[in-house]
């Protein structure tokens, strides 16, 4: 029975669904970051979810916020480099944007994806086309902000569409950042992997809500 709004235990859980995604896709992120660059993204992932668990499971989380920025610092204490960095600003920032919820709805879900898309936007730098995980991000967070008002499956389900739309957009664009600049126009018809690792994240986010 899909759920209309999670409370801060449902978001655990939820987040630990896409802990437990990420570590089983490390194959695939792996040679998702061999196409274009150093191949290390798959492993840092999961050394940065496996982190996330721990923590996750250490405790319960004090709120919904927390429960998101627990993740976030696991991931930027535990990964280093750019990814690390990226996506633990992603779920801080998000994070911080839930402050003081009681319950995940769809307007959170939008706030906590904008938020996030914005964090990672200022640290990286990148925007839509650079062949960043932001290729994924932000098509999500418009396509949330756009189903704010409507239900928190409805929504997930749109965002997860976006998101998947966001990677598969990426194949077509030549990077402007990381080892992967240096391919030029060899990098076309190849993913980001960072927008792989949002995709794997929405979509268990998506399959955990609609369960």
């Amino acid at each position: 029975m899909s759920k209309a709004n999670l409370s801060k235990d449902q978001v655990k859980a939820m987040l630990l669904l896409a802990c437990e995604r990420i570590i089983a896709a490390e194959p695939m992120l792996s040679q998702a970051d061999r196409d274009l660059g150093d191949g290390d993204h798959g492993m840092g992932m999961e050394r940065g979810m496996r982190a996330a668990m721990e923590k996750l499971n250490a405790a319960e989380p004090e709120s919904i916020e927390k429960a998101f920025s627990t993740v976030g610092m696991a991931m930027m204490s535990s990964m280093g480099g750019a990814s690390g960095a990226i996506f633990g600003t992603f779920f801080r920032n998000g994070g911080k944007a839930l402050a003081g919820k009681e319950s995940l709805d769809a307007a959170g879900l939008a706030a906590f994806l904008q938020a996030g898309v914005d964090g990672v936007k200022q640290r990286g730098g990148a925007a839509i086309g650079d062949k960043t995980c932001v290729d994924a991000m932000e098509p999500a967070a418009v396509k949330a902000a756009a189903f704010a008002g409507q239900s928190l499956p409805e929504a997930i389900e749109a965002v997860a569409v976006a998101a998947e739309g966001g990677k598969d957009a990426s194949k077509a664009m030549v990077a402007k950042f990381g080892r992967a600049k240096t391919l030029g126009d060899a990098c076309i018809g190849f993913p980001d992997a960072g927008a792989c690792s949002v995709v794997v994240i929405i979509t268990a986010f998506r399959d955990f809500i609609v369960a």
